[in-house]
């Protein structure tokens, strides 16, 4: 055999061995469906996706990621349920999309869930927080990942009451997170011996709080509770500030605040403040890492827990999708990260799949601290108390479920 013929055939040998290699891979599709313009943009956003592609890489790394071949694709929610289902469905029917991360607000997330379910996808829910999502609206193929009303609600409204906090009024974002939030929170003021003053809700991305503040403070309640998110928390702390009104005595409950917004108040304003996190990146070493590795990728701003969470499940996602060998039964692959049981997921600690879809990991109860406190960019909290994940989270009994015994 001439030495040309020989060449040739090996360069066909090495060649179809790399078709088959190729041919081999599994293909896997993360769609991260977020708020990229809005007032949720600095909670999930663009960081969202930031924080999807960082994990990607990082679960690339591992042995068992060779046989996976990675998509990471982004789209605007625009925080509407019908644009936000246009978009997903057309992902799931004719662009391969397998799972979706993030989903910005709990009526969007409502409305994906049975979609998923339909298709049998996963969704990541990573920044919604509606409690319903593991009661009556779970399903076998959502995972609800950072935290949700029910935890905020028995992290924060609970310490508040019990030093002393009795008399609320809150003031609700009129929507499904915003109305969950309310629900929770009230619950858990009255189970402590306090009531409820009175509620007003506002639009969603409202401007002016002028009228929903005088209302509050005309209750003379001892806590306004600020049953709302994103810019319209800003908004709301911003104006209640140019009111006086901590400073006539009354006290605010942020029940959904995020790193970002803090960042957006200031210390000046926000200095004091508790509130219920999943994450902080400045709790330890492995926090620590990620939240200045996230910041050098995201323009200097330091990860939320929502963006933390992105990380996080979809790690837990492709470990799963690697155990099942394919990403297209998606209640295979949410089975099998339940099946995971207990691991150290390195932004959450403990953490847990239980079977109605909740991500059980500690949840933290935190103080705003002052500006002379404040020793670097982002230096924010004082971690007051952590709440163990069994405890931070409803219990599995009270959930309504459908489909949990």
């Amino acid at each position: 055999m001439s030495l040309r013929r020989t060449l040739g055939t090996l360069a066909l040998a090495a060649s179809t061995m790399l078709s088959s290699a190729a041919l081999a891979q599994v293909p896997v599709k993360i769609g991260v469906l977020a708020d990229m313009s809005g007032i949720f943009s600095d909670i999930g956003g663009a960081g969202a996706a930031e924080a999807t592609r960082m994990a990607v890489e990082d679960f690339a790394k591992l042995p068992e990621a060779k046989d996976l071949k990675i998509e990471v694709v982004a789209a605007d929610a625009q925080n509407k349920p019908d644009i936000s289902s246009t978009i997903a469905r057309k992902w799931f029917d004719s662009d391969g999309v397998d799972a979706v991360v993030d989903m910005p607000t709990s009526a969007i997330s409502l409305a994906l869930a049975p979609l998923v379910r339909e298709k049998n996808k996963v969704a990541l829910f990573t920044a919604s927080g509606s409690s319903d999502l593991t009661g009556k609206s779970c399903t076998p193929n959502s995972v609800h990942w950072t935290y949700d009303t029910w935890a905020l609600a028995h992290g924060t409204a609970e310490a508040i009451t019990k030093a002393g906090g009795k008399s609320w009024y809150f003031i609700t974002a009129d929507f499904a997170l915003g109305h969950a939030l309310e629900r929770d929170a009230s619950a858990v003021v009255k189970a402590e011996g306090g009531r409820v003053a009175g509620t007003v809700r506002h639009p969603t991305d409202a401007k002016d709080f002028s009228s929903f503040l005088l209302q509050a403070q005309a209750s003379q309640a001892q806590v306004i509770g600020l049953t709302n998110a994103g810019g319209d928390t800003i908004n709301a702390i911003k104006q209640a500030a140019e009111f006086g009104i901590v400073q006539s005595g009354q006290q605010l409950a942020g029940m959904l605040l995020f790193l970002s917004d803090i960042h957006s108040l200031g210390l000046r304003t926000a200095q004091g403040l508790r509130l219920t996190t999943g994450f902080y990146w400045d709790l330890n070493a492995a926090t620590r890492a990620f939240g200045e590795r996230f910041a050098a990728r995201n323009n200097g701003r330091y990860p939320t827990m929502n963006q933390a969470g992105a990380y996080s499940a979809t790690i837990a996602f492709l470990r799963a999708v690697a155990k099942v060998g394919s990403a297209k039964d998606g209640g295979a692959v949410v089975k099998a990260m339940r099946e995971a049981g207990t691991f150290d997921d390195p932004l959450f600690g403990k953490t847990t799949l239980r079977e109605d879809g909740r991500v059980l990991h500690d949840m933290m109860l935190v103080e705003v601290k002052k500006p002379d406190e404040s020793k670097k960019p982002y230096d924010y909290y004082k971690v007051l108390a952590t709440i163990p994940g069994p405890e931070a989270f409803r219990p599995l009994k009270d959930g309504g479920c459908p489909f949990v015994k």
